[in-house]
């Protein structure tokens, strides 16, 4: 049986730190209100010359790198975003131009903070098919161009950075891709969304002064849809793959909120120190997020070989899914 498993992984976080005071504005002693409803201590901010491509490109980079392979070998590139570059064309083909894979073809997928879940997703089919090898898969997203600074509910959770992953095929049993469970659910598409980006909207000089081309988030609703899917993406996961939750060596969550990662840690019986996290340095790097955690502890040697880890997502849309892997 072909399954496709992670060769190398890559991480680019931009190198502006934002720490909570830089909300100081929005709320008296910003630092303890922050850190004590979300668990983030600082983000990262792209320059102004930095997009979401560019940040990319430097994860793909580090994951080819890594995996000890050279561009040429790329069959296909899947880039996870909300915020791509631009609305056309699709940026995982500058990527492709950036890094010299000459021999892929590139293309973008938008589900949200579960981009990059969905993206290995789909690398995963190709693999399996048969038809292609080795395919990149990139989350990366630049949520500081579209946060609206006035709105203290929302922009001290985000910031920016992109991971990748090569995943190749191979043929050894028990190795890779075990199975995967993804989910959407459009009836929530109002919870999480970017209102005046789009031909529903399009971008006016009145959308603009009413902040209707920034990000907006029912963040409670969100909170109880998130505490809802994820112990559905552990069970179903788990009961695939005929185990327990205790028999998984970590968990990579997508890096939302530390409560959030508190709840499941006490539903499940499962050891907080066996969530694999960045949120504190980070926030919630919506695409990036699982796929940074991921290149983190393969590069610095926690996730090592052998080692079973669930990772899932969840976002707008309403989207959510999940994968087990064995490295």
């Amino acid at each position: 049986m072909i399954r496709a498993q992670v060769i190398g992984s890559g991480a680019c976080s931009p190198e502006r730190v934002i720490t909570n005071d830089f909300f100081e504005h929005l709320v008296p002693g910003a630092d303890e209100w922050i850190f004590s409803r979300t668990g983030i201590r600082e983000r990262r901010f792209a320059r102004e010359d930095q997009a979401t491509s560019d940040l990319a490109t430097l994860a793909a980079l580090n994951a080819l790198q890594a995996a000890g392979i050279p561009a040429t070998e790329i069959d296909c590139i899947v880039l996870g975003t909300s915020t791509p570059d631009m609305s056309l064309p699709a940026t995982a083909c500058i990527v492709q131009k950036n890094i010299g894979a000459s021999n892929a073809f590139a293309f973008d997928i938008n589900a949200v903070c579960s981009s990059f879940v969905y993206a290995m997703e789909v690398a995963d089919n190709f693999i399996q098919c048969g038809k292609y090898k080795t395919i990149l898969a990139i989350g990366a997203d630049t949520y500081s161009k579209i946060l609206d600074f006035d709105d203290k509910t929302t922009c001290p959770l985000f910031g920016d950075g992109a991971g990748a992953a090569v995943l190749q095929a191979t043929d050894a049993p028990d190795k890779g891709i075990l199975c995967t469970y993804m989910r959407s659910d459009g009836n929530g598409w109002p919870l999480i969304q970017v209102p005046s980006s789009g031909s529903r909207k399009p971008v006016t000089a009145e959308t603009i002064a009413a902040h209707d081309t920034t990000f907006k988030m029912s963040g409670k609703n969100v909170y109880m849809f998130a505490t809802e899917v994820i112990p559905e993406i552990i069970r179903t996961l788990c009961q695939k793959a005929g185990i327990e939750p205790s028999d998984l060596t970590y968990i990579i969550p997508h890096q939302a909120n530390v409560r959030m990662i508190d709840f499941i840690s006490k539903k499940f019986g499962y050891p907080k120190e066996r969530f694999l996290l960045n949120l504190d340095r980070c926030g919630n790097t919506s695409a990036a997020s699982v796929a940074l955690v991921m290149a983190e502890n393969m590069n610095n040697g926690t996730i090592k070989p052998g080692d079973l880890v669930l990772t899932m997502g969840f976002g707008g849309g309403l989207t959510w899914g999940g994968l087990l892997i064995r490295f």
